[in-house]
């Protein structure tokens, strides 16, 4: 089993020197706390680090060289995130490549851009993706070919690599790189390994990064309910709404339910918001079961926890959805309405 993890990525252009240019693994034994700071990188490790600097009251600048970020996250929950990134001060910098990093006479960092502006910082994270670390283990003498980035190509159902007696697990894979899947696609592996009875693997699993807010999800965006032609309805609710956002002063956060229109499954659940990853394993046993709307609409919550944002926005996709019986019967304006009042007989057969 080779579980070796990964390194950051360190390119030649970048002159790191591990106190004013450094990567996500040397900040951690960084002990002072800049005066402002620039991420290059908005992978979930950057805006990890730039949102905690950030609540510390750091003025950080994130530098991504594409139009958006965190692409496998549903697009309304990324807007509310972004919008409350602005309203603390932190500049986002999309769509900028950075070519270089060099300090200036003054010791601070300078990012220079391929659109040729500059972005100075008392320091700089260089953020911008991370490598296997499979450089020195001789792989190539048993045959298994990292690729450029020193991952491993494995088969999703049984974590084996090209040579089917040896297996890899966790970030030296590639995506999702998460704690959580990682020791999963260890345990199906050694399953697996030693002949043993493997459960079928769950539809989905969650996802938590750990900004300040949280960001957790499990299931279908809506961009991908939208490309397999689902028919749907959101729910949303607002941590703000609730009782629990009330007491703890929330003015922000967010829960979006995504449901078919035709099953009235639970098709997703996407939260941005104080303890988003505690909150999502209700969703994720919903999901995972393959329950519907209705649980939610049915079934009563503590009061006032912010687990009542699920109720509130099932009601509010439960309030768009066509309905399945009538509210009330429908009388026939045609037909007269009997006279039931205690001096008429009741009508004969």
């Amino acid at each position: 089993m080779i579980a070796v993890g990964t390194s950051p990525y360190r390119p030649p252009t970048i002159a790191f020197d591990n106190h004013t240019v450094l990567d996500s693994d040397t900040l951690v034994s960084e002990l002072r706390v800049p005066r402002s700071l620039t991420v290059v990188g908005a992978g979930v490790i950057g805006i990890e680090y730039a949102t905690i600097f950030s609540a510390l009251d750091v003025p950080v600048t994130i530098i991504e060289p594409r139009d958006n970020f965190l692409d496998f996250i549903d697009r309304e929950i990324i807007e509310e995130f972004t919008h409350d990134l602005r309203q603390r001060g932190v500049t986002m910098r999309l769509g900028g490549k950075v070519d270089r990093v060099e300090k200036d006479a003054q010791g601070w960092a300078v990012a220079y851009l391929s659109d040729g502006r500059q972005v100075r910082s008392d320091m700089l994270l260089y953020a911008a993706g991370r490598v296997g670390a499979t450089a020195g283990l001789g792989l190539e003498s048993c045959g298994v070919v990292p690729d450029e980035r020193g991952r491993l190509k494995v088969d999703p159902a049984t974590f084996q690599t090209q040579i089917p007696h040896i297996y890899a697990a966790g970030d030296v894979i590639g995506f999702p790189a998460l704690a959580s899947t990682s020791m999963e696609q260890g345990r199906i592996a050694a399953l697996h390994a030693f002949e043993a009875k493997m459960p079928p693997a769950p539809d989905f699993f969650p996802y938590g990064i750990y900004a300040v807010p949280e960001i957790s999800t499990i299931g279908l965006t809506e961009a991908q309910v939208r490309e397999q032609k689902i028919p749907y309805e959101c729910g949303v609710a607002r941590f703000r709404e609730t009782s629990r956002g009330h007491i703890m002063g929330l003015q922000s956060g967010m829960m979006k339910m995504i449901v078919s229109l035709e099953t009235r499954k639970l098709l997703g659940v996407h939260i941005v918001g104080e303890g988003a990853t505690e909150l999502i394993h209700i969703g994720q046993a919903v999901l995972n079961l393959g329950a519907t709307l209705d649980y939610f609409v049915e079934n009563t919550f503590n009061y006032p926890t912010l687990a009542e944002a699920y109720k509130i926005a099932a009601l509010d996709a439960w309030n768009r959805m066509p309905r399945v019986t009538p509210v009330a019967p429908v009388m026939d304006k045609a037909t007269p309405t009997p006279d039931m009042s205690p001096e008429t007989p009741p009508p004969t057969t």
